[in-house]
């Protein structure tokens, strides 16, 4: 069973702010409004998932959003995402991802540790990849990204 709880912003869009439940292919329900936020620690410890689908309106993915989701393997990230808020990614089980067009940089941190990485895909138009990115990626082969983003030389440090 899956339980989302919502939260009203102020542009009138909705947050998912709370998950509680224990199957591995996640679904984010619509609500009464679009859904452009996906709030810190949403699925945070949730080992079991393996999937999410992720609503078409989510411009904004939380800090710390799949902490700890070791099996999670399967992630399409919708077109509308404009920004990681930094440790989105950390300490998760994903083994390639690509992102959308609208996502302009990659924060500090936002795929640390996940140690099934192997590939990264980035759009042409991501302007900036940050300091420690990639921190701890032990199995990172490939970041495909254009020739007009800046990729810092501290993007695979560790701090």
């Amino acid at each position: 069973m899956q339980e989302f709880t919502y939260k009203q912003i102020e542009d009138g869009t909705y947050a998912v702010s709370g998950y509680t439940g224990d199957e591995p292919e996640i679904v984010i329900p619509p609500y009464l409004g679009p859904i452009t936020i996906l709030s810190d620690k949403l699925f945070a410890g949730h080992s079991e998932i393996t999937s999410v689908t992720i609503p078409d309106t989510v411009t904004d993915m939380g800090e710390f959003l799949f902490d700890g989701c070791t099996e999670l393997r399967s992630i399409k990230l919708p077109a509308s995402l404009e920004r990681l808020w930094g440790l989105t990614f950390v300490r998760c089980g994903i083994e390639e991802i690509e992102l959308p067009d609208g996502l302009r940089t990659i924060p500090p941190f936002a795929f640390k540790e996940c140690r099934n990485l192997k590939k990264v895909i980035c759009s042409p138009t991501l302007k900036t990849i940050y300091d420690y990115a990639f921190s701890g990626c032990d199995q990172l082969e490939e970041v495909v990204y254009g020739p007009d983003t800046h990729f810092s030389e501290k993007a695979y440090d560790l701090k």
